[in-house]
């Protein structure tokens, strides 16, 4: 099977964090189309551990990882390090935090995702 390798960030339009509650973090990918979306979803290619992995934190901490298809939106819930305004919170409003995101690693079989995955 032919394999392109691209960054969450090049098949996203918009990629942010925000709070979901003083103790997780939402974080939300909009895919630039709906095909851009079915063949992330249906690739396995977003995975707890991928997730995991990119913010160095334990599986467990992924608490959901949720593919909204009318929207055509990826939503990943996860449990903060630190709670919000707590004392070493570096973030309190969680919207710093989707950079790990950003630039996880993706396989795509480049077959399915043709020229919709590059534009």
């Amino acid at each position: 099977m032919n394999k392109n390798t691209l960054n969450l960030s090049d098949l996203a339009t918009v990629i942010r964090s925000k709070n979901a509650g003083p103790f997780l973090i939402t974080l939300d990918v909009f895919f630039k189309n709906e095909e851009t979306f079915r063949v992330i979803r249906d690739s396995g290619a977003i995975t707890r551990h991928g997730i995991a992995e990119a913010y160095r934190i334990k599986e467990d901490d992924v608490h959901e990882i949720t593919f909204f298809e009318p929207a055509a939106v990826l939503k990943i819930t996860l449990k903060r390090w630190v709670s919000s305004a707590a004392p070493g919170d570096t973030d309190v409003f969680g919207a710093q935090q989707h950079v790990p995101l950003m630039n996880l690693s993706l396989h795509v079989d480049e077959r399915r995702c043709k020229k919709q995955c590059r534009d």
